[in-house]
């Protein structure tokens, strides 16, 4: 009855949140202000509980919805990424290695710790990988819950208030649940369970999301279904991310918290940097809009980048694609990386 209860009460906070956000016309307030408002819950003491139970039905339709954007024009299209895929292993060395150097040299934590802080993976793969290798699990799972924190925060109010782009999802182009019919809904829906079922059987990155995108990219290919998401859904996605990503630092100490919160500024203001360096790049020389390509390397989570994207109206395939990429050489890469940077030094 507890948990329900300090669930139910990050809830309100987090749809109270998101009202108040897009009262005063915050960026994206949907996903923004539940995170602001859970956050300062938890600092305050108050019994909040992210909806976490909600997070695996969550996860599998925000896939849906990102299939939804795989349309027979991608292929087209996928030649012109090429750069940016190359790109990737050089920017992940410099925007990772730059927050090593702050986790490391500022921080103070050990070298497995910082390395661990440092990459910019899925959160629950560095905690694994982290703690197998001998690192602070607390320290690394603060360290990325505060990534996702800051980088959704600043990737947001940049686009806000600096390239003016705004949330799709409060103005004209909403789409209503009506404009979904009872086949559409019938096969995005079997997307998602078939797609959350054999995504981690096949061991996929970012199974829970990436096995559900997939089928709905078929499913949209192939021309079964054309709708885009319904608008409420989207919002209801963002208030969910929202409000779990606040709710990951109850029973921290706000010392503590601020403490993470300001390594973690540090740390995420250096990859973006990085981000829009190498995203600046992409624009000049292969023509891809900035507002896309710095999402494509913004280093936040999967499901939240791909909320951004949807909700900031930018190209999902795209930035999608290139967030699996990344994951997937992070996960793949990381342990032997790790063995060298470690080669020589305590644990």
């Amino acid at each position: 009855m507890r948990d329900h209860r300090d669930t139910g009460l990050a809830l309100i906070i987090g749809i109270v949140s998101g009202f108040v956000g897009w009262a005063i016309a915050l960026p994206l307030p949907w996903m923004l202000g539940p995170m602001i408002g859970t956050t300062l819950a938890a600092l305050f003491g108050l019994p909040v509980r992210g909806p976490s139970r909600l997070r695996p039905y969550t996860i599998p339709v925000l896939g849906v919805f990102l299939g939804s954007a795989i349309t027979p024009d991608l292929f087209d299209r996928v030649g012109s990424w090429t750069l940016t895929i190359l790109f990737l292993p050089l920017f992940l060395i410099l925007a990772a290695g730059l927050s090593y150097q702050v986790y490391r040299r500022i921080g103070g934590y050990d070298p497995v710790t910082s390395f661990y802080s440092a990459m910019p993976g899925g959160l629950n793969d560095m905690l694994i990988l982290g703690e197998a290798a001998g690192g602070d699990a607390r320290r690394i799972a603060l360290a990325h819950a505060a990534r996702i924190l800051i980088v959704v925060s600043l990737v947001v109010l940049f686009y806000g208030f600096v390239l003016g782009v705004r949330s799709g999802a409060d103005g004209a182009g909403i789409v209503p649940l009506g404009a979904l019919t009872w086949l559409d809904a019938g096969l995005l829906l079997g997307c998602a369970v078939v797609g959350s079922v054999l995504g981690p059987r096949l061991r996929l990155p970012a199974a829970p999301i990436f096995g559900p995108m997939i089928l709905s990219g078929l499913v949209h290919l192939i021309g079964w279904v054309e709708t885009a998401p319904p608008t409420v859904l989207v919002i209801v996605a963002q208030i969910v991310i929202g409000t779990i990503i606040g709710a990951r630092f109850v029973g921290v100490a706000p010392r503590q918290v601020a403490r993470d919160l300001g390594l973690s500024a540090l740390s995420s203001s250096s990859m973006l940097i990085v981000a829009i360096s190498f995203a600046g790049l992409i624009a000049r020389w292969q023509g891809i809009p900035l507002t896309q390509a710095f999402l494509a390397y913004s280093p936040g989570g999967l499901a939240e980048m791909g909320l951004l994207t949807l909700a900031l109206g930018q190209d999902i395939a795209y930035v999608s694609v290139m967030h699996i990429v990344r994951i997937t050489l992070v996960i793949a890469l990381a342990p032997a990386v790790s063995r060298v940077v470690m080669r020589g030094k305590s644990p």
